[in-house]
């Protein structure tokens, strides 16, 4: 080894040495950490229409030590808020001449920050839904904290009211409202979907109706929860009417959105009724132009499985299945027919999307009416073929021992 040469396994660990000591200088920590418990977690938000105010109410989560009790239902207020002895969650309100004023003001009752991140439900007052949403929805699109894929409802009278009531099994009313929009039973329209409604061809958009369950007796009012009893239509960006529950039905199977349907018929052939469960269902608008007429043909195809039989029909007999998937067709194209008439001949709002039927098929000529929409609109008929497809009647065989006695007794 010659004099004054490092050995290059001593001048190797200098080098890792020196890289570990700039690693650790460079580490900037958590400088800018936010803990949990710095931070109101929002569960839910409602808007109400105040005077000429808009009124931001918010549903809390309040964490509760572990191990720690509290007996009893009874509610009481805070402030602007309702919280229950063993609820977790807290409502507070603040008013503003916008949604982002409100939610300004909003912010100085908390001593925590605000954190939109776990807000799943927006609630729209009855009231404020009747004056218009566009500039609410344009708050929410632009500012970063409030959720695109949360979930949006209207309800009959305040929000609120809604926001404030105690379930008795979900730990809040977001809670319930975020399952029942799960399970599908109604329309389920988050922001963003309400955002593009808006936006769209059509120039109208739908919505779930929220109402409030009565308590059951000798129950404090706040102690029942908000269930989707409907659905609200919007046309431009106001609410001009609602369907009931039946006729949501009928929507849905139009919309192309239902997922869990049981339906239940009287066959002609014999006394008692027979449920089918859905198992799959597709819909198809072909639009159709011919001179000044314009039509849509509406397809519909579903798979369903008997779950129950109270009549004397032998369902194991290919006639009698073919027989139900006939009625069953005739009863699905009953409830889309009734869906159709209150949006198309008294409200005018497109709420099937029929626009965009025809903008996709025919750019050229929708083009040049599309400023005319609300003209032809009405006037589109509307032809609905729908075929239906037993697959299992299921094992039980209560309805053809039943068609045996009788005729034994014969």
């Amino acid at each position: 080894m010659r004099k004054g040469r490092i050995p290059l396994g001593i001048l190797l660990r200098c080098i890792i040495a020196i890289n570990c000591c700039l690693v650790v200088l460079l580490q900037s920590g958590c400088w800018d950490r936010v803990e949990v418990n710095d931070l109101t977690l929002i569960m839910a938000a409602g808007l109400d229409k105040k005077d000429d105010k808009i009124s931001l109410s918010v549903e809390v989560f309040v964490p509760k030590p572990s191990g720690g009790g509290g007996g009893g239902n009874e509610s009481g207020e805070s402030g602007k808020g309702t919280s229950g002895a063993t609820a977790q969650t807290l409502v507070r309100s603040a008013e503003g001449v916008t949604l982002a004023d409100a939610m300004a003001k909003l912010q100085e009752e908390f001593p925590r920050r605000i954190f939109w991140g776990h807000c799943e439900i927006f609630i729209f007052g009855e009231q404020l839904a009747r004056e218009g949403f566009r500039d609410h929805i344009d708050f929410m699109m632009r500012e970063s904290g409030p959720r695109e894929r949360a979930d949006v409802f209207v309800s009959k009278g305040e929000a609120k009211n809604v926001l404030q009531l105690l379930p008795p099994i979900e730990r809040s009313s977001a809670e319930v409202l975020r399952e029942m929009a799960k399970l599908q039973t109604g329309m389920k329209v988050t922001v963003k979907d309400f955002a593009e409604m808006l936006n769209s061809n059509a120039g109208a958009a739908a919505l779930p109706w929220v109402e409030i369950l009565p308590p059951e007796r000798n129950q404090s009012p706040i102690q029942s929860v908000g269930y989707i009893n409907g659905t609200a239509i919007i046309k431009g960006d106001k609410m001009v009417g609602k369907l009931s529950d039946k006729l949501t039905r009928g929507l849905l199977w139009l919309r192309n959105e239902v997922e869990s349907s049981i339906v239940t018929i009287e066959p002609k052939e014999s006394k008692g009724h027979v449920s089918m469960k859905l198992l799959r269902s597709d819909t198809y608008l072909i639009p159709k132009i011919e001179g000044d007429k314009w039509s849509v043909t509406v397809k519909i195809k579903t798979e369903d499985d008997v779950i129950q039989n109270t009549t004397q029909l032998d369902l194991s007999n290919p006639k009698m299945t073919k027989m139900l998937e006939k009625e069953l067709a005739g009863d699905i194209e009953q409830r889309i027919k009734a869906a159709l008439v209150r949006p198309q001949k008294q409200l005018n709002a497109d709420i099937f999307n029929f626009a965009d039927a025809f903008r996709r098929k025919y750019p050229k000529e929708w083009h040049e009416v599309k400023d005319r929409w609300d003209e032809i609109f009405p006037k589109v008929e509307v032809n609905i073929e729908a075929s239906a497809k037993i697959l299992r009647t299921g094992m039980a065989t209560v309805g053809n021992n039943r068609q045996k006695n009788e005729v034994n007794k014969k």
